[in-house]
């Protein structure tokens, strides 16, 4: 099977506007997104997918392909369902454009659990942890799984509940990295919102309340985006340690 991996990228972000195009390390956010995707052996092709010219001609001049698409997509998967509407792979790997230290084994892992599970539509990640007070933040979303793999539900609330006070709950933190296989993706946006998607704001509830299979594999790299200026100063803190180190 072969994978495409495919960045959506937009200009405006509520709390930290053009965010992708932040350039304090001497490159912009997105270009750290997109060379990290890029050391992911199962993609044969990586593409950002934007409405914004900014965005795009930051993009071609570091390299990347990219394409421009409708403003009007309310969200991600929908711009990347234009994308994979005109392309011919098997899987289609959605990569959240403001990641830049996303694990490349990662996206690996993501396509391989939907190559060895042909019943899933999608595949996905999560990062076990005991940490409590992350279980608790409704941002944080859990998965709980059947003993295959398979997600059971995602929730903003801390599943599963441990009734039994002397066993160390673990969670298990979704990670929002999901490589569909392509013509489900194309499905999906013409798929109807279905209750528990719309009380919990979740989109992937969506596939599993319309009867279909998501697979879930484990990872120990837990996601760290850039949603915040406080994010974009760590992520530069770590980015100049790193280099410091080097």
């Amino acid at each position: 099977m072969n994978a495409v991996g495919i960045i959506p990228a937009r200009y405006q972000s509520t709390r930290l506007p053009g965010k992708l195009l932040l350039c304090e390390t001497g490159r912009p956010l997105i270009q750290h997104v997109w060379e990290r995707v890029a050391g992911a052996r199962s993609l044969d092709r990586v593409i950002i997918a934007t409405d914004d010219e900014r965005i795009r001609d930051a993009a071609a001049g570091f390299g990347a392909e990219v394409r421009m698409t409708s403003p009007a997509h309310p969200t991600g998967t929908d711009r990347i369902a234009e994308v994979a509407a005109d392309l011919d792979h098997d899987i289609v790997v959605n990569i959240q454009g403001d990641e830049p230290e996303i694990e490349p084994s990662d996206i690996d892992a993501a396509v391989r659990a939907l190559s060895e599970a042909p019943q899933a539509v999608i595949a996905t990640l999560a990062c076990p942890t005991t940490n409590p007070d992350r279980a608790a933040d409704p941002d944080a979303v859990k998965v709980v799984c059947g003993t295959d793999g398979r997600a059971l539900y995602f929730s903003r609330a801390p599943v599963p509940h441990h009734r039994d006070p002397d066993r160390a709950p673990v969670f298990l933190i979704h990670v929002g990295l999901y490589a569909y296989r392509r013509e489900f993706l194309l499905e999906l946006a013409h798929l109807p919102q279905t209750p528990l998607e719309q009380a919990e704001k979740l989109e992937q509830l969506r596939t599993l309340e319309h009867g279909h299979i998501i697979q879930v594999a484990e990872t120990d790299h837990p996601a760290v985006g850039v949603d915040t200026p406080a994010d974009y100063r760590e992520f530069v803190r770590r980015h100049q340690q790193k280099g410091q180190a080097q």
